[in-house]
């Protein structure tokens, strides 16, 4: 073998190398969730507006967040993790005594943001507090706004302490 010859095999390893890196790391989603994603983007822009709000349960049993709420029409990923007042209303889980059984439950909630902002010690995070005084269950069963409901890498990587934003 030529030096010539001897130098291009390293570089040719190293090239082969890398486009496999590459190329493992693109990843497609999967049909049936590029489906349901596009019919969720659809009924986003056909919400009507009004006074109201849309929230996404997002339980997590060493926080004490709520979870997501966005105004209609807006996508996921302008909803804001929240800390819920339930002074006037009791969230749907604690209404039934069954803490976080409602986790990933989409619903139409009334209230306002009272613009209080909430420390949360295990986070070690600030939200803002949403002051709940009704909601009306809309999905037990929505479309995924969290990688980790559809990536299974994402979703191995996900531990109890990460906190998730929509996308």
């Amino acid at each position: 073998m030529s030096i010539l010859g001897m130098k291009r095999g390293p570089r040719l390893f190293f090239t082969s190398l890398f486009a496999a890196l590459l190329l493992s790391g693109c990843q497609t989603v999967p049909q049936g969730i590029q489906q349901a994603r596009l019919a969720m983007a659809q009924g986003i822009a056909a919400e009507p507006p009004g006074d109201y709000f849309i929230g996404r349960r997002y339980y997590k049993p060493d926080f004490k967040f709520w979870g997501y709420v966005r105004r209609p029409g807006q996508p996921w990923s302008a909803a804001q993790l929240v800390m819920l007042n339930e002074k006037e209303k009791l969230a749907p889980d604690r209404e039934r005594l069954a803490f976080g059984s409602d986790n990933n439950y989409e619903y139409k909630l009334s209230g306002h943001f009272t613009g209080d902002k909430v420390y949360e010690p295990a986070s070690n995070g600030i939200y803002p507090e949403f002051a709940l005084t009704s909601y009306e269950l809309i999905s037990t069963n929505p479309a995924p706004i969290f990688k980790s409901q559809y990536d299974s890498r994402t979703q191995a990587a996900s531990t109890r302490f990460l906190i998730e934003k929509p996308e």
